[in-house]
């Protein structure tokens, strides 16, 4: 991976997550938070709750793609939309706090289905609406739940690479839309990688859980546990990337080694901070 990939990439991640604790930090203080399964975020019930959302949401992906072929691509762009305008909207009230910032992600969603091609529309949309639902995952799930429903998501994902193989068959369905389930990041030499809204979702709703967990330390150190976090994400992240490089066409997973160095963070973090 080249250097321009590798910036590209950091600046993604880092933008992401930025905003997403940004996001979170506004939810905190409007003590707003989602209802899983039920209304507390330390019950490790919404965990696995959480994780079944996931499944069901996949296995309609796989449904559409399969058997409703003819009409998948307006599906799944309809279900795109609904996300992108909901996500967006919490990311964008965030930054600006107003009604008007749900009509903003409503613009957003149509331009997305005129300008279906755009490539940075695509990015900007993931972006927006990764920062949002990362945001508001981690606000509604206590330290303990989250890092139970990483280690579920990062056993699942090795499973669905390397087992099944059906993630590789939704990410290329995904992408051949441009769809924005992924970023696109692009270098001059042409070459390109897709990075999954999961990868930056993941970290983004852990950094947020820890945010608020710690919500009561004064500024800085409020944020230090969810920037160790995101620095281990991070690692985790590039390292993938980088041997995903090296063997040109096969994908390659990053949440199983995101959530290894996330989960053992989290342990140093519980034991020493």
């Amino acid at each position: 991976m080249n250097s321009r990939l590798t910036f590209s990439l950091l600046a993604f991640f880092l933008l992401t997550q930025a905003l997403s604790l940004w996001t979170a930090h506004y939810l905190i203080g409007e003590e707003l938070q989602a209802t899983i399964l039920n209304e507390n975020s330390q019950d490790i019930i919404n965990s696995f709750g959480l994780f079944g959302y996931i499944l069901a949401f996949t296995l309609v992906l796989l449904l559409i793609i399969k058997f409703l072929k003819k009409w998948s691509s307006h599906l799944i762009r309809i279900l795109e939309s609904l996300g992108t305008w909901a996500g967006a909207t919490l990311s964008l009230t965030a930054i600006y706090p107003s009604d008007l910032m749900a009509l903003a992600a409503i613009a957003l969603v149509i331009a997305r289905w005129k300008w279906k091609a755009s490539v940075p529309l695509r990015n900007t949309a993931t972006l927006l609406a990764c920062a949002g639902a990362g945001a508001l995952i981690g606000v509604s799930l206590g330290p303990i739940p989250i890092a139970v429903f990483v280690a579920l998501l990062a056993i699942y994902d090795f499973i669905a690479v390397f087992k099944t193989k059906h993630m590789l068959t939704l990410a290329k369905a995904v992408t051949a839309q441009n769809m924005a389930f992924s970023y696109r990041l692009n270098s001059a030499e042409k070459e390109g990688i897709e990075l999954g809204s999961g990868d930056l979702v993941v970290p983004a709703a852990f950094a947020a859980s820890l945010l608020k967990n710690y919500s009561m330390l004064a500024a800085p150190f409020n944020l230090i546990p969810s920037l160790l976090i995101l620095a281990a994400s991070l690692a985790g992240l590039l390292f993938t990337v980088h041997a995903a490089a090296q063997k040109k066409g096969e994908g390659l997973p990053a949440i199983p080694l995101q959530a290894a160095l996330m989960l053992t963070t989290f342990m140093a973090i519980t034991a020493f901070y």
